[in-house]
């Protein structure tokens, strides 16, 4: 791709309502069990480039209530599957896109995240107790359980909660700092862990954590920026994870996500903790 490549965000909307409709296609059938986490990286997706619209906002509100159990309180990934706090996660989100946190009996899904802790503070994911400790290491990373290694993804889930807890204060951001930009690979793209190539994905969890510690600045934006732009298919639309590889819903969020990060012009800016765009969560804090 040519110096100057642009984001081609017409054909990543409509690749990304194209996707939604195509309910026997291969990346739907494999995405089945997760597709509530689909429709949010998608329709953030169209948030982020302005294209909400394109899709029946009362379709999707119900379509996500009706993943939602009444006795536990907690989302399912689709329609009859099991609650887990992933998926809840991602019902909320969505719900928060289309301002309809209204249809959710808050209490009782907080209700529903609350009993899934654990005595050492950690969180099962759902009941079957799928552990997540999220475990500070010397290399000033966090990883899933004690002696566990750092990775980025992990390491955003951590930041981001002490950022949400007001407890930014037990990282050594110079030493994270320094492990999230020694990511940045040859080829300007980000990897999650040492010795790994680049992934778009790691556009969002690494830049995301360096904004919350403030040291975002430690990274060559402009590489990065390439590395993504080189990862779209501009005919059909879609971002791979590198280039010249096939395009998913998962990766065209995490780069559009990325770019949003970066400031890149058209796309709206990002809460980094919250993931949301930032208007989305200042109406919901705006509000209380």
């Amino acid at each position: 791709m040519a110096e100057g490549a642009e984001l081609a965000a017409d054909q990543h909307v409509r690749y990304i309502v194209t996707v939604e409709k195509k309910k026997d296609s291969f990346e739907s059938l494999v995405m089945e069990h997760i597709r509530l986490n689909g429709a949010y990286w998608g329709l953030t997706t169209l948030d982020l480039l302005h294209k909400l619209h394109a899709v029946d906002a009362a379709e999707v509100v119900d379509w996500i209530m009706s993943c939602y159990h009444l006795e536990s309180g907690g989302f399912g990934g689709n329609v009859g599957h099991d609650p887990h706090v992933l998926y809840t996660l991602s019902a909320v989100q969505v719900l928060c896109l289309f301002d309809r946190l209204d249809v959710l009996d808050v209490d009782k899904v907080a209700d529903y995240v609350a009993r899934l802790q654990n005595e050492d503070g950690s969180f099962s994911g759902d009941i079957w107790g799928e552990v997540d400790t999220s475990c500070k290491n010397l290399d000033g990373g966090f990883g899933a359980m004690p002696g566990g290694e750092s990775h980025a993804g992990q390491i955003f889930c951590c930041v981001g909660a002490l950022a949400i807890a007001g407890s930014l204060h037990h990282i050594d951001r110079d030493l994270l700092g320094w492990w999230l930009c020694e990511r940045q690979c040859k080829d300007g793209g980000l990897n999650g862990r040492p010795e790994k190539l680049a992934d778009v994905c790691y556009s969002w969890w690494v830049l995301s954590s360096l904004i919350m510690i403030d040291r975002v600045h430690w990274i060559d934006k402009k590489k990065l920026t390439k590395f993504i732009l080189n990862c779209q298919d501009k005919e059909n639309g879609g971002i791979s994870d590198r280039p010249d590889n096939a395009v998913d819903i998962y990766h065209t969020y995490f780069g559009v996500a990325g770019l949003s990060l970066m400031e890149y012009p058209g796309v709206k800016p990002m809460d980094p903790a919250y993931a949301l765009p930032l208007d989305v969560v200042n109406r919901i804090f705006l509000r209380k």
